[in-house]
């Protein structure tokens, strides 16, 4: 698998890879994700361009990230990952845009992610208990509202929060323009 290949590429085979790893078939996989075994079907086939949301649904119940789902596997460090090599995906609901700016790492790794929140849209995570991670997002250009677990953010330009991924956590860009926002996360080695 290239380092380069893109996030729609590599999406069905990692999905797939991600399942296998965890020795489940596809009923399996879609009883944990709450998502169907057609679907998750679709998905590996390449035959469908899953959300955002649907992404990290199977991402978490197999423990692990939405960005390793579109990413190579992860190689030892050091590591470069220049811009122009960073794949870049678009949720084909909302017209997000994740970039994936971390070099490959290990296992517990950090990963920084860089997003593109078009005016007026939203996007919701379900909270997850099998994928133990830690967010910070940090509030580039725009202005960006944060629901996690019933706390309220309101974010302008400059501004940290810290999310866990066992509460859901909602993203939503009120204002006129683009939100850009970097999300840095640090994760727990997946485990199935």
């Amino acid at each position: 698998m290239a380092e380069h290949d893109s996030p729609e590429s590599l999406i069905p085979r990692r999905v797939r890879e991600e399942r296998q790893r965890c020795r489940w078939t596809l009923e399996q996989l879609a009883e944990r994700a709450g998502v169907s075994r057609a679907m998750i079907s679709k998905i590996e086939r390449g035959e469908s361009s899953p959300t955002a949301v649907l992404l990290a649904r199977l991402g978490a119940a197999m423990g692990v990230s939405l960005s390793s789902l579109m990413s190579a596997p992860r190689a030892a460090a050091p590591a470069l990952r220049r811009v122009g090599e960073q794949p870049v995906w678009v949720d084909p609901e909302t017209g997000y845009v994740r970039r994936l700016v971390s070099p490959t790492g290990g296992e517990g790794d950090v990963e920084v992610v860089a997003i593109e929140l078009p005016a007026g849209k939203a996007v919701t995570f379900s909270p997850s208990a099998s994928l133990r991670s830690d967010e910070q997002v940090l509030l580039l250009e725009g202005v960006l509202v944060l629901d996690s677990g019933g706390v309220r953010f309101e974010l302008r330009p400059g501004d940290c929060a810290r999310l866990d991924a066992d509460r859901e956590h909602a993203f939503r860009n009120d204002g006129p323009a683009v939100a850009r926002y970097l999300v840095v996360k640090r994760h727990d080695p997946a485990s199935c």
